[in-house]
């Protein structure tokens, strides 16, 4: 008789779900905390014991394991977490269409002239970082990834050309330009159904930094490629390299700008240890974040990325939540001054984180007010944090009875299903 081929075992969803747990170095216990449930309930999970949870809670255990793509824990075909929760940008067709046309030779026409490109990256951040305006006879808003998806592809191609068409030094500012706006891709592209372009975009701003030779881009560049690694899980340590060999390129001086560029490297690498439970070194790094803040002054934030005294301070709540240290990051919370961060969107991010410390501490009042106000400071930066469209179903249909009724009609605004 034909010996028995092997036949191949299917993955549960335990396994899946402790499988991307044992990935990211997050103990039970860890994500337990994050979750809102005990060690035994996770241990039930990957077990088996229970089953795959209901949508709101499947989203919050993916983001708190670093998975983008539902089909990791769920094992049915590719489907993105923000696919699954219907969040998807109406510009994002058009702004994969700017990423992915090429232009292989360059044409007859004169490129612009690297000072106005750079000029008109300087305006496409401050649309970035602006407050929601109201616009139109029924007084709509017009959020930041609605700003820039109405500039960005245009950026994009000059910028891109620029840098092809461009000699010697002004080829590399181009280029310094370039890495800029991809950066802004990036940010456009965060929590939306396009993983593969938000790696993209991180990896090409990379490739641009390098080019231009530049290490102030490069530090830049090393910031957000530390997002889009620590968002798909990836080791700690190789992350914090990255953020280390950026740091030593940037030159030891006064400069402010080479001050704030290597306290926001000296953050990157706090937050990855953060991420992983490694408590020790998290803090290691964010004091030297904080000494680079201090010697800026409380007033100074930089420009376009941020950092600076309140930046410090805020993303010291999020360490404390990824620490499952939900009554320090209330502790911070209580004395952070949203006036230092001159960014609307990082304000409504770190109210946001404020809202999950408060989840964690059980405190569902305040959760919701904290949502509502990140509302208020920028609709599309909630819109679309998966935080915030996995905590509103829990709190409309399980919170304190006297903000239920908020919670739904704040997820009814987002179109959050409930």
């Amino acid at each position: 008789m034909p010996e028995h081929a092997d036949i191949p075992t299917v993955e549960t969803f335990g396994q899946r779900v402790q499988r991307a747990r044992e990935r990211t170095g997050k103990t039970r216990a860890v994500v337990a905390g994050l979750m809102g449930q005990s060690t035994e309930w996770v241990k039930a999970v990957e077990t088996g014991r229970i089953g795959m949870p209901r949508l709101p809670k499947l989203l919050r255990l993916a983001h708190v394991l670093g998975v983008e793509d539902l089909a990791e824990l769920t094992g049915d075909e590719r489907i993105s977490a923000t696919t699954y929760s219907k969040a998807q940008h109406g510009d994002l067709p058009v702004i994969k269409h700017a990423l992915t046309t090429y232009q292989l030779t360059v044409g007859e026409r004169q490129p612009e002239p690297v000072d106005v490109l750079s000029a008109r990256v300087r305006q496409a951040w401050k649309l970035w970082h602006a407050a929601d305006r109201r616009t139109g006879p029924k007084d709509s808003v017009k959020g930041n990834r609605s700003r820039i998806g109405a500039v960005l592809p245009a950026l994009l191609a000059d910028t891109r050309y620029a840098a092809q068409a461009l000699d010697g030094a002004d080829r590399r500012r181009a280029l310094v330009a370039l890495a800029e706006t991809y950066h802004l891709a990036q940010l456009f592209l965060s929590f939306q159904p396009a993983p593969d372009l938000v790696m993209l975009t991180g990896d090409r701003a990379m490739a641009a930094a390098q080019d231009a030779d530049s290490p102030r881009t490069l530090a830049s560049a090393a910031w957000y490629v530390n997002h889009v690694h620590r968002d798909a899980g990836e080791a700690a340590e190789a992350r914090v390299d990255l953020a280390e060999q950026a740091a030593a390129l940037l030159p030891s001086d006064d400069d402010p700008d080479h001050i704030a560029r290597r306290g926001l490297l000296y953050l990157a690498a706090a937050l990855s240890y953060a991420k992983t439970g490694q408590a020790g070194d998290a803090w290691r790094y964010w004091d030297k974040a904080d000494t680079a803040a201090r010697r800026l002054g409380d007033e100074y934030a930089h420009p376009w990325l941020m950092f600076g005294r309140g930046i410090v301070d805020a993303y010291a709540i999020t360490m404390h939540n990824d620490l499952l240290q939900p009554g320090k990051a209330l502790q911070v919370a209580d004395s952070l001054d949203l006036k230092r961060i001159p960014s609307a969107t990082r304000r409504s991010y770190h109210l946001i984180e404020t809202a999950r410390a408060y989840g964690l501490a059980g405190e569902g009042v305040s959760a919701v007010s904290l949502l509502e106000k990140a509302y208020e400071e920028s609709r599309e930066t909630i819109e679309y944090n998966l935080h915030a469209r996995s905590a509103l179903p829990e709190l409309a249909k399980s919170g304190p009875r006297v903000v239920r009724d908020d919670a739904l009609r704040l997820a009814r605004k987002l179109a959050v299903p409930v």
